[in-house]
Parts: C-alpha cells; structure tokens; sequence
C-alpha cells in the first residue's frame, strides 16, 4: 500500500441525518420516525441531538485528513422540523472542525407540509444555500395516496416561498407509476414543476421496498407500458425545456448539478453522522470502508459515539462492482484510470473483460473504449441492472 503522502484522496462530503418526521409515508424505507413519539414537552430533543451529532463527527474526524468540505446535505426525515437556531450552531461546530471549501453547497430536505417562510429565511442566513422540497406529486388524489400531509396549494407556495426566503438553488422531488396514475397525471405533474423553475429536478418512478407499509398492502400501480411511456415523455419533456438528465434519477439546468449527488456517484469519501446515517471513507494507507450508525433515535441519543458507528471493509474483489455501481448511475463519460485515482489499484482483469462484455451488447459505447474511457450507451442507461450485473 502507498504512504499518506504519495496517496491523493478523492473530495470529501458529510452527510447529516435528522430522523423525524411529522408522518411516516407509507413508500418510504429511511430511517425516519414519526415525530410525536418522541417529542419531549412539545419539542424535539435538539439539544441532546446536536450534542450527539458533533461527537458523531468528531470520531470520524481523524478520516479528513486536513481535506475541506465541497458538500453538506442535510437528510432525512424531514430536516427542516429543527429550528434555524439548531443549525447554526452544528454548521458552526462543524466548520471549526472541517474547514468549507469557498463554493460549498449545502442542501437541506424539506416538506412543503412543514414550510415556514420566516424560518426557511433563517436557515438561509445560516448558510443552508440549496433547498431540496419533497413534492412528490401536485395530484391532490396521488398526495393522499402517497400519504403526504401537503396539498397541491402547499407544494407550490413552499417553491415560491423559498424564493422569497433568499433561496437560488432549489431541487424539487417528484414521483412517477404512482398508484393508478396516467400519463396525462405524470405530464401535468412535471409541467407544473417546470412552471415553478427550479434549477434542479430528482424525478424518479416509484418503487415498493421491503419494510414499507406498501409492501405490506401493495398498491395498484400502472402497467409496465405505461410506466415506459411515461419515463420516455416526462424526460423528452424535461430535455425540451432546459433540463439535461446527468444521472438516472437527476435532471438539472446547465452547471446546476448537485455536487454532493456528483460526489457519491463518482466513488468519492462522505462522512455520515446522525441516526442510521452511511458514509464512505478512505483510509491514508488507500483501504476504503463504509460506515453505518446506529439507527434507532433513541438508541443513537442514549450512547456514547464510539459505540454508534460500525465500519466495514470494502474488499479487493469488491471493489469494481462498488466503482461501477456508483460511476455508471451517472451519464458522464469517465477515464478508466479513475478506477487507479478512486480505488488505488489498476483497474483488474474482471473489470476490462466486463467493459469488453458491455461494448458487445451495447451497453457502453465503443468510441469512448477506444479513447480509454468509458460511457454508457441510450441503452445501457435504461438496462442499467443487466450491465451492472456484468461486473458483479
């Protein structure tokens, strides 16, 4: 293995989670709890919680390794139930101890059933600069479907509301195959958040995971053709109007992709602190981990940090999986010897014989291999699974 010295690690980001929200969704699989079932006279334990997180960080501290900080995204749970006070004293603390990049951007998640134009003004004088509102749909039959406690009224007034709150970088989340969805439905859900202008647009198709009330009780979802016509028109839609999609799920105005999504997707490190937060660390001598924290609110509050984190080796043979999971989410032709800069080892056998095996079936464009990079094809975008399943 190389000396600290001759290694050049990749950027580094922190991910913070907040666990609570007002209501558990029944889709969702994140480590969230609803909110009054932990409330202490009124209120959410900020105090005990903000102790917790800094000494959440300050074990993982020693993996920075004099790097700053390009992103910060705020998690959860819904974020934005803490109070602007909470945040700027852990942005403070978490300054002293990782200094900020000059252009660091931190997002914050928010509901627009939670949305206080007053306060979302005070997180941005915090230094919160980029908002992430979790929309979802502006059908007031798919809301209740989906279990939200907004309205389509609400949804629109939170975007135009973080505007007037000092916010210039704003991402909307929406959901496509929501149950007994049209494509009319889909199509007027995104031209009402084209409308709203924002830089950023996560748009993704609704998925049933395990531990989710709707894998419990499964929804009536639209029919495969469907669910392929609207992904085809809701991105021709996105594209006509500004929107390039640069990862599977991420579409943005030009230069306005979201930094700490590019960082994940390009293998690079994240410090996680918070319940049930994950992160992804190198060592100086190159070995790459992750970690993963305590999940459970409660549990997190009552110990102390070195007993929250657990941290798992990602082993030699698994790391061109890992790489290629993570580089081929996005759309962006990449060098081959990234693998060297990320993984700190030639890019083995496997992985070349993979990328050969993927150029044959379209899945990768042959003019890129020739130049040694490598770039999915249109298809190899929409059968994502089958090529990452080459390299496993």
């Amino acid at each position: 293995m190389s000396h600290t010295n001759e290694l050049t690690l990749p950027p580094l980001s922190l991910y913070i989670h907040l666990p609570w929200c007002v209501k558990k969704c029944p889709y969702c699989d994140f480590n969230s709890h609803q909110v009054d079932r932990f409330e202490e006279q009124g209120k959410l334990p900020e105090e005990a919680y903000l102790t917790q997180l800094i000494a959440d960080l300050d074990q993982d501290l020693s993996f920075a390794y004099g790097r700053k900080l390009q992103s910060i995204f705020i998690g959860g749970g819904t974020p934005s139930l803490m109070s602007a006070h909470f945040y700027e004293h852990l942005l403070a603390q978490v300054e002293q101890k990782i200094p900020f990049m000059d252009n660091i951007e931190i997002t914050m998640e928010a509901n627009p059933g939670t949305f206080e134009q007053e306060k979302f003004r005070a997180f941005r004088e915090t230094g919160v600069n980029r908002l992430s509102i979790g929309i979802q749909s502006f059908q007031p039959h798919l809301l209740k479907a989906l279990g939200r406690i907004h309205g389509r009224a609400e949804a629109i007034t939170a975007v135009e509301k973080s505007r007037l709150a000092g916010f210039d970088n704003i991402n909307i989340d929406l959901m496509h195959g929501l149950p007994d969805q049209s494509m009319e439905q889909a199509m007027e859900d995104i031209q009402t958040a084209i409308d709203l202008n924002p830089e950023h647009l996560s748009w993704y198709q609704l998925t049933i995971e395990p531990n989710t009330e709707f894998y419990r009780r499964p929804p009536e979802l639209p029919e495969d053709t469907t669910l392929w016509n609207i992904q085809n028109a809701g991105q021709a839609k996105l594209q006509a109007n500004g929107y390039t999609q640069y990862e599977i799920s991420a579409n943005s105005k030009a230069g306005k992709q979201a930094t700490h999504n590019l960082n994940y997707w390009r293998f690079g490190d994240y410090i996680g602190i918070g319940a049930g937060a994950h992160g992804k660390l190198t060592l100086a001598d190159g070995q790459i981990f992750r970690t993963r924290k305590t999940r459970h609110p409660n549990h997190y509050l009552d110990n102390l940090a070195e007993a929250l984190c657990i941290k798992e080796e990602i082993a030699t043979d698994d790391l061109p999986f890992e790489f290629m999971m993570n580089r081929l989410r996005l759309f962006e032709e990449f060098e081959l010897s990234d693998y060297h800069r990320f993984c700190y080892q030639s890019p083995p056998e496997a992985l070349i014989h993979g990328c050969h095996t993927a150029i044959k079936k379209e899945l990768l464009c042959a003019s890129s291999w020739k130049k040694e990079k490598v770039k999915t094809t249109e298809k190899g975008r929409l059968f994502l699974n089958d090529l990452l399943e080459i390299f496993l």
